[in-house]
């Protein structure tokens, strides 16, 4: 059995990282809150740019050829660009969404370029040996859609060129606090008739739907396409991201207020034991003044 000095001992160190845990906590519920402000922000956006692209494509692609990211042709290879985090200490966050990734990947028809973001990823998609063609690291608290462009523009360009024939992104969606679902969505080509199977699915499923009406555009529909959909493009990952940051922040929150519970909860137990090792002391020690004070009144009797 441990000496008291030993539980005292323990007794600290449990207390110092319930400490430490409740304050990463704290930092975690801030983080998370501006992450989710950030994400409800950017979905009116998202919304109003759906509905522009999906009239556009649609007048468009009965006049002419459609859009390059627009193109949905045979499937010989496929990109997926995975989102984790650069830290642990958040559950199990990164496992989720990294065993989702790569079950999506087995199930695919074709062999699957990876593009990680996030040290997490990036460290599993080397360890098995996996195909990494780029990784992103270190990106801001708070990004912006300037940060994230160059990883949007990796799997454009390859798309672009005939190197990828789909593209998929693999994030953890928000849904709230205490639930965080990881997710693999079609970024490219983008299906504007097909709602339900791209990455923006459930960020713009209340958009309105254009009515059948032919407007007049200046420039041209196929200037502002060309505009309109690598844009759209990007702000698809963008999206993603900031619902992974905020998924993040939020698995972080609720791992480090479980972290602290279980640290008090030993801090407890820890103080039961030592409470019942100090009063086993105490009680031995006098048991031994006692047969001490027994003995010596013996010998004066004798």
């Amino acid at each position: 059995m441990a000496t008291i000095r030993e539980i005292r001992r323990r007794i600290k160190s449990v207390k110092s990282i319930a400490q430490v845990t409740r304050a990463m906590q704290a930092v975690s519920a801030s983080k998370m809150r501006r992450a989710q402000e950030a994400v409800l922000a950017t979905r009116p956006y998202a919304q109003r740019a759906w509905t522009l692209l999906t009239h556009l494509a649609t007048e468009w692609g009965e006049k002419a050829e459609i859009h390059p990211l627009l193109q949905v042709r045979p499937v010989n290879k496929v990109a997926l660009v995975l989102l984790t985090s650069d830290r642990g200490l958040c559950g199990a966050f990164n496992a989720n969404i990294i065993r989702q990734a790569l079950e999506h990947i087995e199930a695919l028809p074709a062999p699957a370029d990876i593009v990680t973001v996030g040290r997490k990823g990036r460290d599993v998609v080397l360890r098995q040996g996996q195909s990494l063609v780029a990784e992103f690291s270190a990106l801001p608290a708070q990004p912006t859609l300037a940060d994230l462009t160059p990883i949007a523009r990796v799997v454009m360009d390859g798309f672009l060129d005939g190197t990828y024939d789909a593209v998929w992104l693999a994030y953890t969606d928000f849904i709230n606090t205490l639930r965080q679902e990881p997710v693999v969505k079609r970024l490219l080509p983008l299906t504007p008739t097909e709602l339900e199977k791209q990455a923006m699915a459930e960020y713009v499923d209340e958009a309105e739907m254009p009515e059948v009406l032919e407007y007049i555009y200046e420039p041209d529909p196929r200037t502002i396409l060309d505009a309109v959909i690598p844009r759209f493009t990007e702000l698809q990952v963008y999206q993603a991201v900031l619902e992974s940051i905020a998924s993040e922040h939020s698995a972080r929150m609720v791992a480090m207020r479980n972290a602290t519970e279980s640290a008090e909860e030993l801090a407890q137990d820890l103080q039961l034991t030592y409470n019942k090792a100090r009063q086993q002391a105490i009680t031995r020690e006098i048991m031994d003044i006692a047969g001490g004070a027994e003995a010596l009144a013996q010998v004066r009797a004798t």
